[in-house]
C-alpha cells in the first residue's frame, strides 16, 4: 500500500501533520507580537506615573517632559492656572518651565506669557525672556524685554517687573517706555495697580500727549 492509499484508508494520519503547521505559524506570530507587547507594557510603566500627577497649578502633555537629572524636571510649552483674591483668572504659558517637582514653589521660565482676566470681560499681557513663578505667593518676576499690553490701548516696556498676581500690582523700578491713546510716555518706574485701574510713575518722567487725548 502506497502512501495515497495509507492516508484513504486511515484519515486520521493526516491531523498530526495539520497540528504541526498551526503550532509552527502560532510560535511566528508570538515571535512578533510578544516584542510588541513588552514595548507597550515598558511604555505605560515608565508613563502612568507622570499621568497620575495631580497638581492644578499646571498642565502638560506626556510628551513634553523631560528629566535631565535627578532633582530637576523640565516642561516644554507649560501652562499654570490660577485665580487672584477676587476670584478672577489667570494664566501663565512659558515655552520652558524648570525646576517643577512636587513640593517646588519657585519654577524658573523661558519666554513666559501671563494673561490676567479683568473685570467686565478685560484683559492684561505680560510677556518676557526670563521668568521666576512663586505658586504659594502667586508672585511673577520677569527680565529681559518685559512687555505689558492693557487692553484699553496702552502698552509699556521695560527690563524687569514684578507681579503680585494675587492683588493685582505690577512694579517696575527700571526706565520704562510707554505709548497708547494718550500719546507716549518716559518715565524711571511705574507701578499699576488694581490691574491697571491706577497707575503710577516714579522719577523723572516725560509724556508727549497725542492729539488724539484731548478729543471726546
Amino acid at each position: 500500500m502506497d502512501n495515497y492509499e495509507k492516508a484513504i484508508s486511515d484519515p486520521t494520519s493526516a491531523v498530526p501533520a495539520m497540528k504541526g503547521r498551526q503550532y509552527s505559524r502560532f510560535v511566528s506570530l508570538m515571535k512578533y507580537f510578544l516584542p510588541l507587547i513588552a514595548a507597550v507594557i515598558g511604555g505605560l510603566v515608565i508613563f502612568l506615573p507622570m499621568l497620575k500627577v495631580e497638581n492644578s497649578a499646571f498642565s502638560i502633555n506626556i510628551s513634553d517632559v523631560k528629566s535631565r537629572d535627578g532633582d530637576s524636571l523640565s516642561i516644554v510649552n507649560a501652562k499654570f492656572i490660577g485665580a487672584d483674591n477676587k476670584k478672577q483668572p489667570f494664566s501663565i504659558t512659558a515655552d520652558l518651565a524648570r525646576n517643577v517637582l512636587k513640593g517646588t514653589e519657585q519654577i524658573q521660565l523661558e519666554m513666559p506669557k501671563a494673561d490676567i482676566a479683568i473685570n467686565e470681560g478685560g484683559w492684561l499681557v505680560l510677556s518676557a525672556k526670563s521668568g521666576l513663578y512663586d505658586q504659594k505667593k502667586k508672585s511673577l518676576n520677569l527680565t529681559g524685554n518685559v512687555n505689558l499690553f492693557h487692553d484699553s490701548g496702552y502698552e509699556f516696556t521695560t527690563t524687569d517687573a514684578q507681579i503680585n498676581l494675587k492683588n493685582g500690582i505690577a512694579l517696575s523700578n527700571s526706565p520704562v517706555n510707554g505709548q497708547g491713546p494718550f500719546g507716549e510716555l518716559m518715565s524711571q518706574g511705574i507701578r499699576i495697580e488694581e490691574k491697571g485701574k491706577r497707575i503710577f510713575f516714579s522719577g523723572k518722567t516725560k509724556l508727549i500727549m497725542s492729539p488724539k487725548a484731548f478729543k471726546e
